[in-house]
């Protein structure tokens, strides 16, 4: 899940950086770089005639720079970017996903040997169920990365990767678009990662992301598989600390085995005995020791090389256990003002509406018309004005305008 909601400030600034942009030099460079591109194109498995055919009048889109530092699994206070992705809503679609989808699923879980509901809930976090693929058509986008900006290396081979996807055929060049960063489909593969781990999960003897979700599901166990996923072995659990623990020895990559964490006084937070077992684990905390603890296993590492944040795998993780009946977390976060779901969002979206601030769709997304107006009421309430929305806003504003 590659999304990011910026100030209105700063998007009308990239607007003009973008316009700027399009002038003589950056387009010399551009057409520069296109052509080192086309002559690395061969080694690739990409012809020169293919190269030209699916790079005609391709134009940069500098638009895109502006994304490569804002990254919402790290800027985002881990509890609203779980309650936005992880909330009643999302787990009642995605029952009713896995009872749609529940042949597809099943046989890709057995063939790849990994856990459904996991699958189920990449789905779910990466394109909310096939409704959020991005629009962003990916030869512009990962073209101009390749090109402007930093880590274009990377950025070179997924460019040349979605020419030869383009070239086989599996995607129509019209179906392939998506993130600002070139992921695309259900479950939202970047091209390398397609032309490694995509499989044909309907039989059709294509490999399509976009319009096949039993290729999506499949390729996405195929993906847990190859990342090493062990089944029936859990991902982790929460966990409670004694008082005054020790914090300087958490950590994702610091697993030590289990009688290490119970010698320490640390206990599931359900209840259960954590199980006698030669399984390392890490102690996660991912909002310090204050807030919710977790013993983290192998499985954890797999779901976190889908996407290299510990907050996203957390999100993978806790869906896929409440899509299974789990709990939400037992351990509150450390905060005073709790993150949203996208139904209070969307709340939060019609309040400010009604009180005429242009926040244009309802949808629970908070852009940046929605922060705008959220940094008025908040200059207005004397609230801190950071564009964050919050419980204690939705609070505020849930009382009627003055003078009603």
């Amino acid at each position: 899940m590659q999304s990011a909601y910026l100030p209105l400030s700063l998007t009308l600034t990239l607007m003009t950086s973008a316009i700027a942009g399009q002038e003589a030099v950056p387009t010399e460079r551009f057409t520069t770089c296109m052509a080192a591109l086309r002559a690395e194109s061969p080694a690739k498995g990409v012809s020169t005639a293919a190269f030209d055919r699916l790079t005609s009048g391709l134009t940069p889109d500098m638009s895109v720079l502006e994304f490569l530092d804002y990254q919402p699994e790290f800027r985002t206070p881990i509890w609203d970017y779980l309650a936005g992705l992880v909330d009643e809503e999302r787990v009642v679609d995605a029952l009713a996903m896995r009872e749609k989808w529940a042949a597809p699923l099943a046989k890709a879980a057995e063939r790849y040997q990994v856990d459904a509901d996991t699958v189920i809930a990449v789905w779910g976090v990466e394109s909310n169920f096939g409704r959020n693929f991005g629009k962003r058509p990916l030869l512009t986008s990962l073209g101009t990365l390749a090109c402007f900006g930093r880590r274009q290396p990377y950025f070179r081979g997924e460019f040349l990767s979605t020419l030869k996807i383009l070239d086989t055929g599996d995607i129509a060049p019209e179906r392939l678009v998506g993130s600002w960063a070139g992921a695309f489909g259900h479950t939202q593969f970047m091209p390398s990662t397609f032309l490694r781990l995509a499989v044909d999960g309907d039989g059709d003897g294509r490999r399509d992301l976009m319009d096949s979700v039993p290729d999506a599901l499949a390729s996405t166990a195929n993906f847990l598989h190859r990342a090493g996923w062990r089944k029936g072995e859990p991902w982790g659990y929460e966990v409670v600390l004694p008082a005054a623990f020790d914090s300087s020895v958490s950590g994702r990559r610091n697993k030590r085995p289990l009688a290490y964490w119970t010698g320490r006084g640390v206990q599931r937070a359900d209840g259960q005995p954590i199980a006698a077992s030669d399984a390392a684990a890490g102690l996660l905390l991912p909002a310090g020791s204050r807030g919710p603890a977790f013993l983290v296993f192998r499985n954890f590492d797999v779901i976190y090389g889908y996407n290299a944040a510990e907050s996203y795998a957390l999100a993978i993780a806790h869906l896929a256990d409440r899509i299974k009946g789990g709990k939400a977390f037992a351990t509150p976060w450390p905060t005073d003002d709790p993150g949203l779901s996208r139904q209070e969002r969307r709340e939060l979206q019609t309040l400010l509406a009604n009180r005429g601030h242009p926040i244009g769709e309802i949808d629970g997304m908070i852009g940046a018309n929605s922060r705008q107006a959220i940094q008025a009421e908040q200059k207005r309430l004397g609230m801190a004005v950071d564009g964050r929305p919050g419980q204690k806003l939705l609070t505020t504003l849930r009382a009627p305008p003055p003078g009603r």
